[in-house]
């Protein structure tokens, strides 16, 4: 058995989007698919395709769109019944699009014993994240989640149970990498067939939800071409059971878009938890910032009053894989100890001031100024310093 073969071939990007716009991760999913198999037909001397996969209702201006960031083929349903996102219904169509060998042969005749994608990639946002795991429980394959990080490679595999302890070469695997333990470690994923002749199976596609913010798009380049297929799913009147009778999108509790500066919190408060933010509190307002977290905070891991919880250890203040990224003028970062899953969110930030009491913390690798101290000395000397130059804001806070 091998993982070799045309029985999975190209890689499928699942397109998410707002009324008929994509929205940003789609695009940055497209650039890295690009990326990828631009490199993996010059590795392989191959032709796979990306493949950019949307369902909707009027969506066929969208297509092209899509060929002009990066797709070699666009795969469309355009219904009514597809309007807004169904995990139900969203899963049966990619389902079948996943598994439909004559629409293959249109765009790659060659690929005559087409079974499933060899790749493919979701986003790993609420809607991403739901219909990933779906889709691929229906395809019958593995899946990893919150990916910023993907490469293909040949491994030489040994294992117990999948290659029976042999040493065993898998070719063309995508190695799908995720930081664990709050950031502090790269988690690598594989998606591996059994070789072990007791048990043997094979998955595809190797797929991932991939997080949104992490990967460059492509410039949007009318000149690309590709090719654009539309695709009439089979359903049931049992598929539409569940209707959407209302649709009214939520904005988030926090805005960080157009602030100039952010100062985030972090596990360093944990001496006086209440204290500590109101003094960040403090020099947020003097300052004119929006106040972000690092993704243990809004797990709540310290007892603190109901206004101070409710308002601050939210997830809506996230900044991260986990959250949001930001790229303001002005980052000052308080008691964080700088985990990979944090620096991802704000690495674009102009200017960063960092205060930690431990000089060895990754974040002092990721600032401009760097101040060596407890929150608790610190912060206020510094307060007092910004009221002296800026009387302004303090008069605004006092009324």
């Amino acid at each position: 058995m091998t993982q070799e073969g045309a029985k999975y071939e190209h890689l499928y990007v699942v397109i998410e989007h707002e009324d008929g716009q994509p929205v940003p991760v789609s695009l940055e999913m497209l650039g890295e698919a690009r990326r990828l198999m631009d490199g993996f037909n010059s590795k392989y001397s191959s032709d796979e395709k990306v493949v950019a996969v949307v369902l909707g209702n009027q969506i066929r201006p969208l297509c092209d769109e899509l060929i002009f960031y990066g797709a070699d083929v666009v795969i469309y349903a355009d219904s009514p019944e597809l309007t807004h996102a169904q995990s139900l219904i969203d899963t049966k169509v990619l389902n079948q699009i996943a598994t439909d060998a004559a629409l293959v042969k249109q765009y790659s005749p060659g690929s005559a014993d087409f079974l499933k994608p060899r790749y493919m990639f979701f986003a790993a946002d609420s809607i991403g994240r739901h219909l990933s795991s779906t889709v691929l429980a229906s395809l019958d394959s593995g899946l990893a989640s919150d990916i910023n990080k993907l490469v293909i490679e040949d491994l030489d595999i040994k294992h117990e149970h999948k290659t029976k302890g042999l040493n065993l070469k898998y070719e063309k695997t995508l190695e799908m990498y995720r930081p664990d333990f709050s950031g502090f470690l790269w988690t690598t994923i594989l998606c591996l067939d059994n070789r072990n002749p007791a048990n043997p199976r094979e998955f595809h596609p190797q797929a991932c939800s991939i997080i949104p913010g992490v990967f460059e798009p492509l410039e949007r380049n009318e000149g690309r071409k590709g090719m654009v297929i539309d695709f009439q799913p089979k359903l049931e009147p049992g598929d539409l059971k569940v209707k959407t009778l209302s649709r009214q999108l939520i904005q988030s509790a926090v805005q960080f878009d157009g602030k100039k500066s952010i100062v985030s919190f972090g596990r360093g408060i944990k001496d006086a938890p209440e204290e500590n933010i109101q003094l960040i509190e403090s020099l947020a307002q003097v300052i004119g910032a929006e106040i972000g977290v690092s993704l243990p905070i809004s797990k709540k891991p310290f007892p603190v009053n109901e206004r101070e919880s409710s308002t601050y250890m939210i997830a809506d203040r996230v900044i991260g894989t986990s959250g949001r990224k930001v790229a303001p003028a002005l980052y000052i970062a308080i008691g964080i100890s700088g985990a990979m899953q944090h620096i991802v969110g704000m690495k674009e930030a102009g200017f960063v001031i960092a205060i930690n009491p431990d000089e060895d913390c990754p974040m002092k690798d990721e600032c401009d100024i760097f101040i060596k101290g407890r929150m608790e000395d610190v912060l206020p000397a510094l307060i007092e310093q910004l009221r002296i130059v800026k009387p302004a804001a303090v008069e605004v806070k006092k009324r």
